[in-house]
């Protein structure tokens, strides 16, 4: 099992920043991905962001590629989310996953490709 708990939501105004933290406890040696989703009201959960966990490569949404930056740190087992440039679009509830399907291509981007999910955190982006 691996347990989730992201941090670091909150309330920016359009064009700040903020950086979303996801610690990873548990079985973390069985995570070969992390991602992150977010649902804004009424809509579905989408994907955002993802990392995969052998080679560190990533892969974005295009409506946050060059503005969100997901990164890691080993020694802490977390996953981190990088947002610049926010835009009151961008406002929703933010959740971040584990996967422990190991791909030797291509990377982790629906939603019932991760097992283990966080409770979210809230992004508010005021215009």
């Amino acid at each position: 099992q691996v347990q989730l708990v992201e941090s670091g939501g909150g309330l920016v105004q359009a064009g700040g920043s903020l950086r979303l933290s996801c610690a990873a406890s548990g079985h973390t040696f069985s995570i070969r991905a992390m991602g992150w989703f977010r649902q804004a009201p009424g809509k579905e959960r989408e994907f955002v962001a993802t990392m995969r966990w052998s080679d560190g490569s990533t892969y974005y949404s295009d409506s946050v590629k060059g503005r969100f930056t997901i990164s890691r740190d080993n020694a802490k087992n977390t996953a981190y989310l990088q947002m610049n440039s926010l835009k009151p679009e961008d406002t929703a509830v933010y959740y971040c996953a584990a996967s422990i399907t190991y791909y030797n291509f291509g990377y982790h981007l629906t939603m019932d490709e991760y097992d283990y999910w966080g409770q979210g955190t809230q992004v508010t982006v005021s215009s």
